[in-house]
């Protein structure tokens, strides 16, 4: 069929079309029909025509792009306007056409039924949410979509979820990527059988449009690329083109998404060569397809630089001729298997093809035509279009439609080699790019879909040179990029390196090219390829030494340098990714004996490169000073094959070794960087800037440590074992710098070191000792050992969290493989190593995370400080680690004082490494220990305790890992004859320590103690004869005895004698002039290692004779030597330590220390000061004295603060502070006292200079969230979970509110209810006290300090003084008693009606606002505050905007918020009794006394008092009702009765009495009880009304008719029977009322129930305003004690009846005449509104506590529904999705698109929800954001995962889980509102989020 399709494409075409004209404006799916049943004849010649012609005229190139419509086109196109409506029309015709006549929809469905692919496929961009599983994976970098990932089964495996970065595609049903235990239940079933066969005619039509859909694309594609000029990106015109195409490559997007049927009609049309040839050459008779393979062919030519000229333009510029010979050297085998070799660069003739050949790169200008990268043509569409899609930079929608096909084998196949071929000139233009990220992105997002699969991997490597090729692409883009070294001889060097400061480095451009290099490394097959490849070796090991010696650091010796380049960071990710991960990748390979081989030919390779670095630099013997390169690729890849070779190939390391020259020259700059980093740390790098600080944390950090110091320490190891221990002991110490201070003198000259560097220098060097013997990363221990060493290593610096455990332990092969070494294992030795410790919530403290601590046995066995001291990357790690070793002995009773850092026994040494020990066993060694110790015991300056520390650590090593035992006899015996020469008799340190030392001639400056001594003895002749007996004095030049070394060595290899060694040149040693003279002096010593120990030991212990041999009590410690009294302790038990294990390895010494202690030894000489040390000295200890004074008085000012908090909380508010004094007669009134925090005076508030507490407003909506069933709400996690919120508080009050004003007159709806459920207005405070004009001046002088921690002070924002909490107001304290003048002991006996009066006429009197004092001003001011606190439509319900109804409803509701808020605080009730829970700080008192007096400004009128019409009985109830026209007031039935009580007592007179209280408390419960009783007839039904009414009728008569609810409730039932409220119960009111029996229990408990809530509150507010304490109770008994608390119980009440609520009420007049008058008020109203009227009567009074929403347990949950979810505004998937976990709306954290008047959503939304506070939950970061008003701050995360850590932002994509406590924690905050207090970290969000 594709034939035959081929054929009538590439037919002659008839010059005028076969349909007639008018058959075009025929139905399209007509024409269809017709041209299929055409194709489907046997003989379909004409049909193909006629369709060719149609095609031809519906695609024609040029209409979008030059929008040239002339009439014919327009009419064939279907009168479409512009180059779109053409696009549409021809994508229409394309339909139709496809779907041959019928509907495309049906035909997509029909193909789709076909479609036989097992593998998932699906390819996803940037961000999106895929997932990896390790257990599942055979490539490391195999994914899944999250739909395949969780249709299978991965429980218990190692997965994580990720956000893709450069995209990829889900590899489910591809069993060479991974295993297929994990595929997802679609793609598991082997499917290829029972799909039947694909009927011919479905696909026909298809097989013969799209080579030509295709074919205009590519014209498209061409017509549109301009080649950019040199200067002006031309990213706008491409993009242009690319947004014109759009359409067509989604229509081919679909196409490939209708499954496999398609997809291999797609592979068909794109690979087959011949539509190819016949539709592009330009030779066709139209001028529009010639003009378009013009352009191809100019783009062909410019960037296949086939001419110089070109090279100008485009920036490529040219290699350097040398470096690029080396590559073409390597290739010559390899050149010209791409192709014929073709240099000419015209057309080729070959009349069909006319087509451009193109150069691929030319490495340089003489190897033009060898080079491989060769001519190439394009021969098929597929290989055009990716041409296209690299001009083009990757485009996304092509990237995705070329990937989509991917499921095709054949295709994919045929794309890869494509890829391949095209490889160079992606390089080149990824170069070019300006967005060289996204085409990073896009090129990986490809290359790993092709790269990962290790058949495909080989098939190109073998077919298409892939290795050849990369390589070169590799070496080649290095190339541009390279300059001279400056390393050692900066004029002659010949090496060249790349240069850093590059942006192709700097940029990390190189990225992609080295990622696939390294995925295809990953394969076994081809990396063996590459191994084997000697060629290829040769010129990958050319590629890494373009890294060795780059970025080199010069000392700055004079000036600070000016700018600190910050080009290390390239430096070392370059290295990292182009050279070490290669390296890990190719050592994964060798691990077993019979990869021998590869190992060698690396080896050799990079020993000849080393050797060419080595010539190329001028490198002889000695380093040049001052300058250090961190990066030797060449020695770290020569080191790990080398570790490779012994450990797991068994190969002999000898015969990798290269000669003894080549390892002196080798172990030179590994060296160099050590010493370096001891110089860097001692601070002699300074001018060098931060940076080189940096350099040395980054060389050891964990991702770099085993690809930097671990290979550079294991090579020294390697250098250390093979040569002299004498030369490396002293060049180790003459890269140090310490040689000169290795002298027994007291005084010596340095003169490459400042005195100051000293000692730190010389501690390095000997720590650097310790490590290289000590360490045995390489030298023989286990994976699993390695895992634990390191691990135990970073727990005892610190607790660690499992995550940043996994990241701090370095990764052992390549990072990318994701599989850590054993990572099964890293679990097993965590547990074995560690203590989990759960997290920890301190509510307010900061929240922990769970962290791992070392198992006490750890410390006890396993601390090994070498390895900690090798990992810290801070110095301060290592102190953190000894200290929580020294907490750990003292906890466990082991070790009291200051412990010393343990010895730890060490792996034993693979054999091929027993040279190392020979260090320990070379007389240089021994001198330089022996000088050491008699230093420190001499007290000579620049000795430390750590100095001391390492060399007993040394001494211990050589003990331990001494030759076999000598026998003592022999070594007596030749002795004495063989000491002359030398210092010691021999090399071995069991011997050596023994050996006495009498005399040392030192060279001393003339100044020195010493030269004095000497020039008295020498007259006395005696003790110069002693002189000449013990023969010559010893002397001893570290320096002199290297260069012996180093000319034996070089003669010994005498093929190289012949090599000069070069003369030192630097003056380092021998400084003549330049210090005072020399002179020599002879020292008396008589001393030996042990005797210098024990004398040592004595001096540590500050005792005389302090040291006995243990061995001589207990014979027992020589036979059993480990003994764990020795194990941890100070420097006295290590050299206890010691001596034993001298003494058990040799009779000789025991016998030695033994008679060393018999001696009594003399006094250690009173050491002679010099002034210079003394001076030093005293300044010493004038520190000690300043430091010890400054703790002293800290601490002294610590306690002070630490009282004065104590009576600062003790003063906090006024009330309950001073008990009640109840005396005579006359009441005693104290006045209160207050201190201010800022001036410090004590004293009462007064008018003119008022006080204030320190207070903090804030509009809260937390009470409107409570709701009113017990049922939580949860967080929605899936489309039909909504959550409405008519069930809050806020939502009902709000109804009911709005119901009240459509029916009564607004002023007084105003007063029967109170607002602030929402926006209500919080008063809290921390109980401090100020003066107000102290605050004032305060703020003045914050307002001035400019450095402002998170508060804005414009806004009046500020904290505490003393304790710093967060405030933004300040209360004024009212003048006066402590507590209301404590009339309220003497209750008086005033009857009721008396009291009734007092309180109407208090009411009545207008309250004149008091003069203007300052302290009225204050409380103006602060009034205002309040106001502003919460927005305008929280505070204005009135009809009328600014009616002063409004203010009086805002005020009287504050007061209410802030009870109401007390209540909850306390759980919802007050069973718990006691102060308030907020203890003394409250301050509600001060806020009443402010609320009163500006409430008693608006006087009611006292027609409306409401205060009338629960007292009086009115006359005319009628003439009420008459006036028509305008609303009647609101019934008092429909009052909120806390509401009235509130307006009731700020509307007297302040302070109240108590009496006043009680009595408005007794009237409001008697409307309240009735409001009760009302409620509970309109709930029942028609039968038990009518039987209460009867039986309550019968007790109507009875004495305490008036306190009994039946009656009370019969006569209820009564008078509103008279109305229509009963009425209308017709069919659809039943379903409301639920069919409850209703007891009298069970009435009881209602009524009880319908009236807590009140007397909740009035006892509350009786308990601020008259200081009682509240009565604390059982819950079933709240009612009854809040009753008798309140005085509406009887005194005499008998306890012994079960409580009636009803005994409670006290009528102030006759019960059921003021019940009928009520009552009259609702029944004039149900006469037309009786639906609404029974509506108001029906209160919820049973409001739950708020909460938050509830979470569900795995975070999963949450995050797949919201994480794709589209906004309901914006309608797009956000960026950054929020949730609010207050309500469940969903909006745009940041998003742009939902931003209102500059607002952005979230803020909005905390504005609208919270009234200011908003707590969202951030869906792609699992963190939780507050936001406050103007500022916000990050909570942290309520889910963590199973180790107990939160995973902000998803980056390691583990599962997370609730961690209950946490959330309960945030609930706390939100709704006690101390957000404020307990959060720290705030920063203003400017509405931006």
């Amino acid at each position: 069929m594709a034939a035959a399709a081929a054929a009538a494409v590439g037919g002659p075409q008839p010059p005028q079309a076969e349909v007639p004209a008018p058959g075009l404006a025929l139905d399209k799916a007509a024409t269809a029909a017709h041209l299929k049943a055409a194709l489907s004849r046997p003989d379909n010649r004409a049909g193909a025509e006629e369709l060719q012609a149609l095609l031809e005229r519906v695609l024609s190139a040029e209409r979008p792009l030059a929008a040239a419509a002339d009439g014919e086109e327009a009419a064939a196109a279907g009168g479409g306007g512009g180059p779109g409506a053409a696009e549409e029309e021809a994508l229409e015709w394309c339909k139709c056409l496809l779907a041959g006549g019928g509907g495309y929809d049906e035909f997509c469905a029909a193909v789709r039924a076909y479609d036989p692919a097992a593998l998932c496929g699906l390819v996803w961009t940037a961000n999106f949410v895929a997932y990896r599983c390790r257990t599942c994976g055979i490539s490391p970098c195999m994914s899944l979509c999250a739909e395949c990932f969780h249709q299978g089964d991965h429980t218990g495996h190692d997965f994580n979820m990720f956000r893709s970065q450069a995209g990829g595609a889900c590899d489910c049903g591809d069993s060479n990527v991974m295993r297929e235990s994990g595929f997802c239940k679609r793609h598991q079933i082997k499917s290829s059988s029972n799909i039947p066969c694909v009927p011919k005619d479905l696909l026909m039509m298809s097989e013969f449009v799209l080579p030509r859909f295709i074919f205009c694309l590519i014209q498209y594609l061409r017509e549109g690329y301009n080649e950019p000029a040199a200067d002006v990106p031309s990213e706008k015109d491409l993009n242009k083109v690319l947004q014109l195409l759009e359409p067509q490559i989604s229509f081919l997007e679909d196409l490939t998404k209708m499954g496999g049927a398609m997809r291999s009609v797609l592979t068909q049309v794109l690979t087959n060569q011949q539509n190819y040839k016949d539709l592009t050459s330009g030779l066709g008779e139209n001028a529009c397809a010639r003009k378009s393979h013009e352009k191809y062919l100019i783009a062909l030519k410019s960037s296949g630089l086939t001419y110089p000229e070109d090279k100008l333009v485009y920036g490529i510029q040219e290699p350097s001729a040398g470096a690029s010979t080396l590559a073409v050297q390597g290739f010559a085998s390899a050149a010209g298997t791409l192709g014929q070799l073709d240099s000419s660069d015209e057309e080729d003739q070959d009349g069909s093809q006319g087509l451009g050949k193109r150069k691929r790169v030319k490495l340089s200008s003489n190897t033009k035509d060898q080079s491989i990268m060769d001519v190439l043509k394009h021969k098929s569409f597929l290989e055009e279009l990716l041409f296209w899609t690299i001009k083009y930079e990757f485009p996304q929608k092509m990237v995705t439609f070329l990937l989509n096909m991917l499921p095709d084998q054949e295709y994919k196949v045929a794309f890869t080699k494509t890829f391949v071929q095209h490889y160079a000139f992606i390089m080149k233009t990824l170069k070019k790019s300006h967005e060289s990220d996204t085409m990073s992105n896009r090129i990986v997002h490809i290359s790993v879909q092709l790269f990962s699969n290790e058949e495909l991997a080989r098939q190109v490597t073998e077919e298409c040179q892939l290795l050849d090729i990369m390589v070169t692409v590799l070496l080649y883009m290095m190339e541009s990029c390279l300059i001279k070294s400056e390393l050692q001889d900066e004029e002659n060097s010949l090496h060249v390196v790349v240069n850093c400061g590059e942006a192709l480095l700097k940029n990390n451009t190189y990225w992609p090219l080295v990622s696939d290099f390294i995925n295809i490394l990953s394969h076994q097959s081809v990396a063996k390829r590459f191994l084997e490849d000697h060629g290829l070796l040769v010129t990958w090991m050319n590629f890494v030494s373009f890294f060795q010696g780059m970025n080199l650091n010069k000392r700055e010796l004079n000036e600070h340098v000016e700018f600190e380049s910050q080009t290390y960071y390239a430096a070392f990710a370059a290295e990292l990714e182009a050279c070490a991960q290669p390296m890990w990748g190719l050592l994964s390979h060798c691990k077993v004996r019979e990869t021998q081989e590869y190992t060698r030919n690396v080896v050799r390779y990079c020993l000849e490169a080393l050797q060419d670095w080595f010539d190329a630099i001028n490198f002889v013997d000695e380093p040049a000073p001052n300058q250090v390169t961190f990066h030797l690729p060449l020695h770290r890849y020569y080191a790990m094959f080398l570790s490779k070779a012994v450990k797991c190939q068994e190969l002999d390391l000898d015969s990798v070794l290269p000669d003894q020259e080549m390892l002196m020259k080798l172990m030179i700059h590994p060296l160099q960087i050590q010493a370096s980093l001891a110089e860097i740390h001692s601070n002699m790098w300074v001018r060098n800037g931060l940076q080189i600080k940096g350099q040395a944390m980054t060389y050891v950090q964990s991702h770099f440590c085993n690809s930097m110091i671990d290979p550079d320490i294991y090579l020294l190891q390697v250098c250390a074992s093979r040569l002299d221990p004498d030369y490396f002991i002293s060049s180790v110490f003459e890269r140090f710098k310490v040689v000169d201070l290795l002298t027994m003198a007291s005084q010596h000259q340095n003169t490459v070191l400042d005195a100051e560097h000293e000692r730190s220098m010389l501690e390095g060097a000997l720590t650097f000792l310790v490590i290289l013997l000590s360490l045995r990363l390489h030298l023989g221990m286990s994976d699993d050992e390695i895992l634990r060493a390191e691990m135990v290593a970073q727990l005892c610096m610190n607790d660690r969290t499992h995550s940043s455990l996994l990241d701090l332990i370095p990764e052992n092969p390549n990072p990318k493989s994701g599989i850590i070494p054993g990572s099964y294992s890293f679990e097993s030795v965590l547990s074995a190593v560690a203590d989990f410790k759960a997290p920890v919530f301190e509510p307010g403290g900061s929240m922990q995370q769970g962290m791992y601590t070392p198992k006490a046995e750890v410390w006890d066995h396993e601390f090994d400080p070498v390895m900690v001291i090798l990992r810290t990357v801070y110095r301060r790690d290592v102190q953190s680690a000894m200290d929580r070793y020294t907490a750990f002995l003292k906890q466990s009773g082991k070790f009291p004082g200051n412990p010393w850092p343990p010895y730890k026994k060490r792996t034993p040494l693979h054999p091929s490494y027993k040279g190392l020990m020979r260090l320990l066993h070379c007389k240089t060694l021994h001198i330089v220990l022996f000088t050491l110790l008699y230093k420190i015991l001499m007290d000579h300056q620049n000795l430390s305790e750590h100095v001391l520390c390492m060399v007993l650590y040394l001494i211990e090593l050589g003990l331990e890992n001494s030759a076999e035992e000598e026998s003592d006899e022999e070594a007596s015996a030749c002795g004495p004859e063989r000491c002359h020469d030398s210092w010691f008799p021999g090399s071995n340190l069991v011997s050596n320590m023994r050996h006495f030392i009498n005399y040392v001639r030192v060279r001393v400056p003339e100044t020195a103690p010493e030269v004095k001594r000497d020039s008295l003895a020498s007259t006395s002749s005696d003790s110069l004869g002693s002189l000449q007996n013990s023969g010559t004095a010893q002397v001893f030049s570290l320096v002199a005895e290297r260069r012996k070394k180093f000319q034996e060595i070089i003669n010994r290899n005498s093929s190289e004698a012949n090599q000069v060694v070069r003369p030192k040149t630097s003056s380092k040693w021998s400084a003549p002039g330049s210090a005072p003279q020399l002179t020599t002096a002879i020292l008396e010593i008589k001393e030996s290692i042990l005797s210098l120990l024990i004398k040592l030991h004595h001096k540590l212990s500050g005792k005389q004779n302090s040291y006995y041999p243990p061995w001589l009590d207990d014979i027992e410690i020589l036979i059993q030597p480990e003994i764990p009294k020795y194990s941890h302790g100070d420097g006295i038990t290590a050299v206890e330590r010691i001596l034993l294990k001298a003494a058990l390895q040799s009779r000789m010494n025991k016998r030695i220390i033994e008679e060393i202690c018999r001696k009594v030894t003399p006094p250690v000489p009173p050491k002679k000061i010099t002034a210079a040390e003394k001076k030093t000295l005293d300044k010493e200890e004038r520190r000690q004295k300043a430091r010890e004074r400054q703790q002293k008085l800290l601490a002294e000012f610590a306690s002070r603060q630490k009282s004065f908090m104590e009576t600062a909380m003790d003063v906090d508010s006024p009330e309950s502070d001073i008990p009640m004094e109840i005396t005579t007669a006359e009441p005693q009134v104290s006045e209160a006292v207050y201190d201010c925090v800022i001036c410090g005076q004590s004293g009462p508030s007064s008018e003119d200079r008022p006080t204030g507490l320190v207070v903090l407003l804030q509009a809260s909506s937390v009470l409107g969230q409570c709701r009113d069933n017990v049922e939580p709400k949860k967080l929605p996690i899936s489309e039909e979970e909504q959550i409405y919120p008519w069930d809050t508080c806020a939502a009902v009050h709000d109804v009911r509110l709005s119901l009240l004003q459509r029916y009564f007159k607004d002023s007084s709806c105003l007063l029967a209810v109170s607002i602030g459920w929402e926006g209500g207005v919080y008063v809290q405070t921390c109980g401090h006290t100020l003066h107000i004009d102290c605050h004032k001046s305060y703020m003045e002088s914050l307002r001035n300090d400019q450095v402002l921690q998170g508060f804005s002070v414009d806004k009046g924002e500020f904290t505490c003084p003393l304790c710093r909490q967060f405030a933004n107001s300040v209360l004024p304290c009212y003048p006066g008693s402590n507590v209301e003048n404590n009339l309220w002991q003497r209750p008086s006996n005033k009857s009721i009606k008396d009291l009734i009066k007092e309180v109407e006429e208090l009411q009545g009197r207008p309250g004149a606002f008091p003069s203007e004092t300052n302290l009225s001003k204050e409380m103006e001011s602060v009034m205002k505050d309040i106001k502003n606190t919460t927005q305008k439509k929280y505070r204005d319900y009135s009809k009328t905007p600014g009616s002063p109804d409004n203010d009086f409803l805002f005020m009287y509701s504050v007061a209410r918020t802030n009870l109401e808020l007390e209540l909850i605080h306390r759980g919802g009730n007050l069973c718990s009794g006691g102060a308030s829970a907020a203890g003394k700080r409250s301050c509600l008192n001060q806020l009443f006394h402010v609320l009163a007096l500006h409430m008693r400004l608006y006087s009611i009128d006292s027609e409306y008092n409401p205060w009338r019409k629960l007292t009086q009985l009115l006359e005319e109830m009628s003439s009420q009702l008459g006036n028509e026209e305008q609303q009647p007031e609101v019934p008092i039935l429909y009052h909120d009765v806390t509401s009235l009580l509130l307006i009731q007592i700020l509307m007297m007179p302040q302070p109240l009495h108590k009496d006043h209280f009680t009595c408005i408390v007794k009237v409001l419960f008697t409307l309240l009880y009735t409001q009760g009783l009302v409620a509970l007839s309109v709930k029942c039904n028609e039968e038990d009304r009518s039987a209460w009414k009867h039986t309550g009728a019968l007790k109507k008569n009875t004495c305490d008719a008036e306190k009994s609810y039946e009656v009370l409730l019969s006569f209820v039932i009564s008078e509103l029977s008279k109305g229509k409220l009963y009425h209308e119960e017709g069919t659809q009111e039943c379903a409301t009322i639920i069919p409850v029996a209703w007891s009298p229990e069970s009435m009881e408990k209602y009524l009880q129930e319908f009236c807590l809530p009140f007397l909740r509150i009035t006892s509350l507010l009786q308990h601020h305003l008259f200081g009682e304490d509240l009565p604390s109770c059982q819950e079933e008994e709240e009612f009854s004690v809040l009753s008798s608390c309140l005085g509406l119980l009887p005194t005499f009440y008998q306890t012994e009846h079960p409580f009636i609520s009803a005994s409670c009420l006290d009528w102030p007049v006759p019960a059921f005449d003021i019940i009928s008058q009520w009552c009259f008020e609702i029944n004039s109203f149900t006469e037309r509104h009786a639906e609404q009227g029974k509506a108001l009567l029906i209160q919820e009074s049973k409001w739950k506590l708020p909460h938050l929403l509830q979470l569900p347990e795995n975070y999963n949950t949450i995050f797949q529904y919201y994480h794709r979810k589209t906004c309901s505004v914006c309608t797009k998937v956000p960026k950054d999705p929020a949730v609010c976990l207050v309500c469940g709306t969903f909006v745009c954290l940041k998003g742009l698109c939902c931003k209102q008047q500059s607002y952005c959503e979230c803020v909005l939304h905390s504005q609208n929800c919270g009234a200011g506070t908003g707590i969202f939950l951030l869906i792609n970061a699992s963190v939780i954001i507050i936001i406050r008003g103007h500022r916000f701050c990050l909570w942290g995360s309520v889910y963590l995962d199973a180790h107990g850590e939160e995973d902000r932002d998803l980056r390691r994509g583990k599962p997370l889980y609730i961690c209950k406590e946490r959330y309960k924690v945030l609930e706390q905050q939100w709704i006690s509102h101390t957000f404020d207090h307990i959060n720290k970290r705030w920063g203003p969000h400017y509405n931006g989020l």
